[in-house]
């Protein structure tokens, strides 16, 4: 009998191993599963993506910056304009360009009328 149970242990120590790292396997698989569904939602729900902007001011006079929005918003009422505050500054962005190409395109709509205007990296709405 105990060769027998020599013969058949490595099997069975085979069998159990197998069993058990199937069993690992799929809990590993399900919270996988759990991750990306929780990633999903979380980018479903985020208003922004990273993008371009255009900057015509910076600096720390509020009204200025204000007037300079609203300038803008005459010019252009079709594109989203923002007032930035980083203490101690304003800073008047406009746009939600997804690339740079859309961004350059819009910087030379802008730059006739705000000729110190350049384009920065921002955080833009999503528009898809």
């Amino acid at each position: 009998m105990p060769r027998t149970f020599l013969k058949l242990f490595p099997f069975a120590l085979l069998f159990f191993l197998c069993h058990f790292t199937s069993q690992a396997q799929y809990k590993d698989d399900s919270l996988a599963h759990e991750l990306i569904k929780k990633h999903i939602l979380l980018n479903s729900t985020k208003q922004t993506v990273p993008g371009y902007r255009i900057q015509l001011f910076f600096g720390g006079q509020r009204d200025k910056a204000y007037e300079i929005r609203s300038e803008y918003l005459k010019e252009f009422p079709q594109t989203g304009a923002y007032v930035i505050y980083q203490q101690p500054n304003f800073k008047v962005r406009v746009g939600d360009c997804h690339t740079r190409l859309e961004a350059m395109k819009l910087l030379k709509e802008v730059q006739p009328f705000f000729n110190a205007a350049f384009i920065v990296k921002d955080e833009v709405k999503t528009g898809f």
